[in-house]
């Protein structure tokens, strides 16, 4: 049971009861009644790739499992759109649109392990959001089972539809607290025939940051926006050799549909500017970006956060950051969803300490208080889970919170779905 009881986090699990391994809805419901009659907590988990503490297990309770559940029930070329259970791996689900001349945006640097129910779960965004959105915005519909097992579908298979609240809205990024996801309709767009791919690098961050406002606002709708700080890249490059030059403080990658040319030109502060000629140099680059975690994964335990702010301070968050690492002594490495603001610093501690030391705690406060005033939010894509919940009231305020609360009630009145998540 271990194995299914934690996620990617450093958190302590409870221990749990049992797992169930789910393999079709009717096990879902079957599991959820008699939780129901028991009142036993149940967390509902996908990979266990989250990252903040959403999956991890409590005292007493099941774990539900849903990652046996990947049947993509449909797949519709004429309507654009998928039928997909949780357990469906993202970047299969991504395949298969492909060989359609479609693709699914949502696209995590995690696409590889984590699965569309964890997305939903966490409104997952990913790589691709400065054109396409988050989860949220790829979801037309779903089948949800709730606390006391009765099965619910929300939303519709069409492009546009306004019959009653939005439901749908409501359970993505829920986190398993409101009920669990067994089905998604999910949109699915055209795949670009052609993509263009520039890597800058510079000698300052904030050159790196001011380069991403000035791609946004000349127009030139990158469908990729990504920034490393030199921390990261000095793992990767301890990790992979990338060839990380001395001088290089950030690098810059953005993608976009047709030329290159003008994003590579308004990387005007880069010490260093490619552009790829073939999809196979595209693909080199981009993937130095996915391996910025797992680089980061090497030089200790980490806490991750995702903060996200307005496009035109994320020059400000990022000095903000490294000013706080400086004055707490502490490693933090960051890289960013640039385009839409969204940047995760990448707290760094030893691996033998039970979680973050006192130092890390306070750099995360001050990072966490410093995007809020610059008009931002606590997450843009992981979650609450546990490790926000001491900043949640920040944020939200005692009005939203008694809603919430209030919404929680209608939906699971016995509070048996992953207790103490999220709100």
């Amino acid at each position: 049971m271990d194995s299914y009881a934690r996620d990617r986090t450093f958190v302590p699990p409870g221990r749990p009861l049992g797992v169930v391994l789910a393999q079709s809805r009717d096990d879902v419901v079957a599991t959820m009644r008699w939780a129901s009659e028991h009142r036993v907590p149940v967390v509902p988990r996908g990979a266990g790739t989250g990252l903040a503490g959403g999956a991890t297990a409590v005292d007493g309770c099941v774990v539900l499992s849903l990652a046996r559940m990947t049947a993509i029930r449909e797949l519709s070329p004429q309507d654009e759109i998928a039928v997909v259970e949780p357990g469906v791996i993202t970047a299969d689900l991504d395949r298969a649109a492909r060989e359609h001349g479609l693709m699914y945006a949502p696209d995590p640097s995690s696409y590889e392990i984590s699965t569309i129910g964890g997305n939903l779960a966490t409104n997952a965004g990913g790589l691709r959001c400065v054109k396409y959105g988050v989860t949220r915005d790829s979801t037309l519909g779903l089948e949800v089972v709730l606390a006391d097992g009765r099965v619910l579908n929300t939303g519709r298979r069409t492009m546009k539809g306004v019959t009653g609240y939005d439901l749908t809205g409501l359970f993505v990024g829920s986190e398993g607290t409101l009920g669990v996801i067994t089905a998604a309709t999910v949109r699915l767009r055209r795949a670009p025939r052609e993509m263009a791919t520039v890597a800058a690098e510079f000698t300052s961050l904030r050159d790196a940051a001011a380069a991403v406002s000035a791609i946004v606002a000349a127009g030139c709708q990158p469908s990729m926006l990504e920034l490393m700080d030199r921390t990261t890249l000095q793992a990767i490059d301890d990790w992979k050799n990338i060839g990380l030059e001395p001088s290089t403080r950030a690098m810059l990658i953005a993608q976009a549909e047709g030329s290159a040319d003008e994003m590579a030109a308004l990387c005007g502060a880069a010490s260093f500017v490619a552009v790829s000629s073939t999809p196979e140099e595209a693909a080199e680059l981009i993937g130095i970006r996915r391996l910025a975690y797992q680089a980061k994964e090497r030089l200790g335990q980490c806490l991750v956060e995702d903060v996200c702010v307005p496009r035109s301070v994320l020059p400000e968050m990022i000095t903000t950051i490294e000013e706080v690492a400086a004055r707490h002594g502490v490693m933090i490495a960051t890289v960013a969803h640039a385009g839409d603001g969204n940047v995760h610093p990448v707290f760094v501690f030893d691996r033998g300490l039970a979680e973050p030391p006192e130092e890390v705690w306070t750099a995360a406060d001050e990072v966490f208080r410093a995007a809020l005033d610059l008009g931002g939010t606590l997450t843009g894509e992981h979650g609450v889970g546990l490790l926000k919940k001491r900043w949640l009231g920040l944020e939200t305020g005692p009005v939203a919170a008694e809603l919430h609360q209030g919404i929680k009630q209608v939906f699971d009145p016995l509070n048996i779905l992953n207790p103490g998540k999220a709100i």
